[in-house]
C-alpha cells in the first residue's frame, strides 16, 4: 500500500508521451482529459503520501521529474503548435534548468541536498497546470474568455520568476552555512 503514491506518479510519466502524441495531432479535447486526469493525479498522489504516512525518498524524487516532464512537454508542445509564446516556455524551462544545475552544483561541492518545494513554487506548479488546462479549452472549446489566459500566463511568468529566484537565493544561503560549518569545524577551538 505504500507505494501507491509512486506507482500513481510513475502511471503519470507514463502518460506524458500520449499526452504529447494527442496533443500534436491537435485532438484537444482527448490532451484536455489526459492532461486533467494527470493533474489531479499530482493531488492525489500527494494527498495519499501525506494522509497516510506513505512518503518516501523515490517519492521525493519522482514526484517533481514527473510534474516537470509532464509540464515541460506540453508548453514545449503548445509552443511548437503557436498556442503558447515562445518567451514564457523559455522562462519556465530556464528556471527549472538553473533549479537542476544548481541542485547538481550543491550535490556535487556541497554534499546531500534535501530539498523542499517552496510554497511559491508549488503555486508556479498549480498556475502552470491551469495555465495548460486554460489554453487548451480555448483552442478547443473557445472558453474560457481571452483575459483568463492572459491573466494566468502572466501569473505563470510571475511567479516562475520569483520561484527561481528563491531558489538560487536558498540555496545559496545553505550552501554559505554548510562551508561556514565545514570550514569552522576544522579550525582547532581558540583558548580562552
Amino acid at each position: 500500500m505504500r507505494q501507491i503514491p509512486n506507482l500513481i506518479t510513475l502511471v503519470r510519466i507514463l502518460a506524458i508521451v500520449p499526452i504529447a502524441v494527442v496533443l500534436m495531432h491537435r485532438r484537444l479535447d482527448i490532451t484536455l482529459i489526459l492532461f486533467a486526469i494527470a493533474a489531479l493525479s499530482d493531488a492525489l498522489d500527494g494527498f495519499l503520501a501525506r494522509r497516510f504516512g506513505w512518503q518516501s525518498e523515490l517519492g521525493a524524487v519522482l514526484d517533481p521529474i514527473a510534474d516537470k516532464a509532464l509540464l515541460a512537454t506540453v508548453l514545449i508542445s503548445l509552443t511548437v503548435l503557436g498556442l503558447v509564446p515562445l518567451w514564457l516556455m523559455a522562462a519556465a524551462l530556464a528556471r527549472d534548468a538553473i533549479i537542476v544545475a544548481g541542485a547538481a552544483a550543491y550535490r556535487v561541492f556541497i554534499g546531500p541536498l534535501t530539498a523542499q518545494p517552496s510554497l511559491v513554487s508549488k503555486l508556479n506548479t498549480l498556475c502552470q497546470a491551469a495555465f495548460v488546462l486554460v489554453v487548451v479549452a480555448r483552442a478547443a472549446f473557445a472558453v474560457p474568455p481571452p483575459w483568463a489566459e492572459v491573466a494566468l500566463g502572466a501569473l505563470v511568468f510571475v511567479t516562475t520568476v520569483v520561484s527561481g529566484i528563491d531558489y538560487v537565493l536558498t540555496y545559496a544561503w545553505r550552501a554559505v552555512a554548510a562551508a561556514t560549518a565545514r570550514h569552522g569545524a576544522g579550525k582547532a577551538p581558540e583558548r580562552v
